[in-house]
């Protein structure tokens, strides 16, 4: 008897080993981060960021970046971006994304989440966004290549602008964050990157592009991706 009982205790530990390593590579650390680039920019403008998500205890497998043509329309686009959050989790097993965006990203990310098979209500996909320099209520800067649908969807008070401030800006579970500065020089109004509801936070001094290589904002969003 006692040797039966041994071998169920060995069998049963076994088992216990064997499922812990079934469980999904995330489920203990962070949820994947899908960053979303701004006008005309790729997927290499995330380098630095990365770096320092990594540096914060992700790692290579929960990092992705989303790519989209920067001329085409940002509703298109904004779909693109829900189809690729579906392929992440997928790939993750996690139920949930935070998404970084930059500049033109930050159109893309919110008619995702509010339009979107949101309907207004915010998105469960998504349990983080942060917005960098995000051109959230439009930019005047957009005046220069209304040529392209995207920028004539960045002017201030379009009726793209109009659909995604309509209402609640920061809607559902999803937790938002913002970064702006009066340096920016391309989001124009530089306030124009701020979300009612969101921690908005104040940088002192950093230019449009300064922000994809600044360590002190990245790492500080990387810490809110975290929360």
């Amino acid at each position: 008897m006692k040797r039966i009982l041994g071998a169920l205790v060995a069998l049963c530990a076994a088992l216990a080993t064997f499922g812990l390593g079934l469980a999904p590579a995330n489920a203990a650390g962070p949820r994947p981060v899908v960053f979303v680039h701004g006008y005309t920019g790729s997927a290499s403008n995330w380098v630095t960021a990365m770096s320092v998500f990594r540096s914060a205890g992700y790692s290579s497998d929960q990092l992705f970046a989303y790519e989209y043509n920067s001329y085409g329309d940002n509703t298109q686009n904004a779909a693109g971006l829900a189809s690729y959050v579906n392929q992440v989790k997928s790939r993750t097993g996690a139920s949930q994304v935070d998404i970084v965006n930059h500049s033109m990203g930050g159109l893309v990310s919110q008619y995702y989440l509010k339009v979107l098979n949101g309907n207004g209500n915010g998105n469960g996909n998504v349990a983080h966004l942060a917005s960098i320099a995000g051109a959230n209520h439009g930019t005047t800067f957009a005046s220069a290549c209304t040529i392209f649908a995207t920028c004539r969807q960045m002017l201030p008070g379009s009726s793209f602008i109009r659909q995604i401030t309509a209402g609640d800006e920061t809607p559902g579970s999803t937790q938002y964050a913002t970064w702006y500065s009066p340096c920016d020089g391309i989001i124009i109004p530089y306030t124009s990157t701020r979300l009612d509801g969101a921690n908005n936070h104040y940088v002192p001094c950093q230019t449009h592009i300064g922000y994809l290589t600044d360590v002190v904002p990245l790492g500080a969003i990387a810490q809110f991706t975290k929360s």
